[in-house]
């Protein structure tokens, strides 16, 4: 493994957060059709499934490629597969944490409102 390298790989954040190229949302399409709000909608998850799937190849690789072979050494194997199970383990615990959030700040302005 190489040393120094911090968490997140150079150049991406390390929420996966959308960069000012993310698709419009279809939020913002007002009145816009259904069906292109939808596609627009299914469109923009993708590319950020991608921006996920780049950003784990990129950080997983710099931690567990010492030199390219011809072939995957046992230790360089348990490393990825550690790897893309933290990694994919911190963003669900991520994302549930925000959803957690959000939750509780609806909850608390509702309690507000009434």
């Amino acid at each position: 493994a190489r040393e120094g390298r911090g968490a997140a790989a150079p150049g991406s954040s390390a929420a996966g957060t959308g960069s000012a190229m993310d698709a419009p949302s279809a939020a913002g399409l007002g009145g816009a059709d259904p069906q292109l709000q939808r596609f627009i909608e299914v469109e923009t998850q993708k590319q950020r499934f991608q921006q996920l799937v780049h950003q784990m190849t990129e950080l997983c690789w710099e931690k567990c490629m010492d030199k390219p072979g011809p072939k995957l050494d046992s230790r360089a194997e348990t490393c990825f597969v550690n790897c893309v199970e933290r990694f994919i383990d911190t963003s669900q615990f991520i994302l549930n944490r925000l959803e957690q959030t959000q939750k509780s700040k609806s909850a608390f302005s509702e309690s507000l409102s009434d």
